[in-house]
């Protein structure tokens, strides 16, 4: 990240914190006029840097009370067809994040529902019948703490 100036530092924040600022509010924020501004906007959405604007919605005020982290261990075939438990893991709605890890388990998923039965037949027909699946731990999260999609750049 090296390459990036600091006015262009300043707009990744800027578009962080508000994509729905307009190019000239936020010339005026990081103190460059609206043309250079937009042509880094440009160039950092060229290159990358901003994958996607999106509205961060409340999932709560859309019904969907449940949040849960389920860990999933594989057996040895699952773990040899990675790919193909990957690929049906992004077919789920439900399913927000999913990582590989390393350690005792091997993926973290995160998942929305309505409320713990909807969870419970998630888990129950989807999730669970995926091939290869040895265990899954599922923890709710009761309240949250933190949650941001701002990278501290």
């Amino acid at each position: 990240m090296t390459d990036l100036d600091p006015y262009e530092r300043k707009i990744l924040r800027e578009l962080q914190r508000d994509a729905s600022q307009t190019t000239a509010q936020i010339a005026e924020r990081v103190g460059l006029s609206s043309s250079p501004c937009w042509r880094r906007i440009d160039r950092l959405e060229r290159e990358g840097y901003i994958k996607r604007r999106v509205a961060i919605v409340d999932r709560e005020k859309v019904g969907l009370s449940a949040h849960v982290f389920a860990q999933v261990k594989l057996n040895a075939h699952g773990r040899a067809n990675l790919d193909e438990f990957a690929d049906k893991i992004r077919e789920f709605p439900e399913v927000l994040d999913c990582y590989v890890l390393l350690g005792s388990v091997d993926f973290m998923v995160r998942v929305v529902a309505e409320d713990i039965k909807a969870y419970e037949r998630f888990f129950f027909e989807k999730l669970s019948q995926l091939p290869g699946i040895q265990e899954v731990t599922s923890t709710v999260a009761l309240s949250e703490i933190k949650a941001t999609t701002a990278l501290p750049i």
